[in-house]
């Protein structure tokens, strides 16, 4: 099969696409002929090696196998494979999901949607469970509230933009004027350009801050959250800090949450097939659209995550497999 490999870390251009042998998935793993996948910023980080905070907690392990977000048709099922059988359609995660088949535990993939395209579904799961944990589980969103969302125009930001809405909510969202009609599109009822005005100086206050840029400390933006508000930053967001400032804020903001009533946490999201079923059943119903900014040919991922890197994708970038 052909499949995209790194054996160094580096620039896009040290991934190569090879013919491989096709994994064996284990007892309890499925085997997928991959119909779609989509780019997340991890990938780019750890083709250069990752942040120093990945460095740190994984090591320097270099992934080979690129790919994580994953839809298409199950080929072959281990042996304690329960739950799917091979002709379904599936979407969820999975290790080299960049390449023709992949593996994938069955517990982080679930059907789907018939009335959803391979390429929707692909783009759908950490991105958008990252966005929904982060406002249900993490923020707590009840109906009414007021949610800012910093970073509203990226993969997860335009997940989080509508998520929030189907939760209620009344939504501040924080872009670059370029993406002010996208965001608005997808139901915010209010737009921020960063470039004009910053949030964290402004007179409004949010019950929750879903924080996807990762470009104001804790301490500035807690100023606009309300007497019990939420701060949630979504990942390892600040790449270029040292580790000694990281940890110095993340200390920071914690002893803050420890003895006050504003609270602040940082995450990373959980695939479950729950939460992958629930996401799946919105973009069936229309009520969730995945935003897709380009798709790209399995031998053009180096340009994919490239333009990841530059961080201006709107939405998701799609791997398309199906020609």
């Amino acid at each position: 099969m052909k499949a995209i490999v790194y054996r160094k870390n580096g620039p896009p251009e040290v991934l190569t696409c090879e013919e491989i042998e096709k994994p064996t998935p284990s007892e309890q793993e499925v085997l997928i002929k991959v119909r779609a996948a989509a780019v997340n910023p991890l990938d780019y980080h750890m083709l250069k090696g990752g942040p120093a905070i990945f460095r740190l907690l994984f090591g320097r392990a270099k992934l080979k196998h690129p790919g994580v977000d994953c839809a298409g048709v199950v080929e072959a099922v281990g042996s304690a494979v329960t739950q799917l059988k091979a002709g379904d359609a599936v979407f969820g995660t999975c290790r080299g999901a960049f390449a023709e088949y992949a593996a994938a535990p069955e517990s982080k993939l679930v059907s789907k949607p018939s009335n959803v395209a391979f390429g929707d579904a692909a783009a759908c799961p950490v991105a958008a469970l990252t966005a929904l944990q982060g406002l249900r589980n993490h923020g707590k969103i009840q109906p009414g509230q007021n949610v800012l969302i910093n970073g509203a125009s990226g993969g997860v930001g335009t997940f989080a933009v509508q998520l929030a809405k189907v939760f209620g909510a009344r939504v501040t969202a924080v872009c670059s004027a370029r993406n002010a009609g996208l965001v608005r599109s997808l139901g915010a009822d209010r737009v921020i350009d960063y470039a004009q005005e910053d949030f964290a100086t402004g007179s409004a206050r949010y019950d929750i801050i879903l924080d996807l840029a990762g470009n104001h400390a804790f301490s500035v933006s807690k100023r606009v959250l309300t007497p019990h508000g939420i701060h949630v930053g979504a990942g390892v967001l600040a790449e270029k800090k040292s580790l000694f400032a990281m940890f110095g804020g993340l200390i920071g903001a914690l002893l803050h949450s420890r003895f006050s009533s504003q609270k602040f946490v940082v995450f990373m999201a959980k695939v479950n097939r729950e939460d992958l079923a629930f996401v799946g059943g919105l973009v069936a119903n229309g009520r969730l659209k995945p935003v897709i900014d380009k798709k790209y040919s399995l031998v053009e991922v180096p340009e994919a995550i490239r333009y990841q890197g530059t961080w201006r994708a709107r939405g998701k970038l799609v791997i398309d497999l199906q020609a």
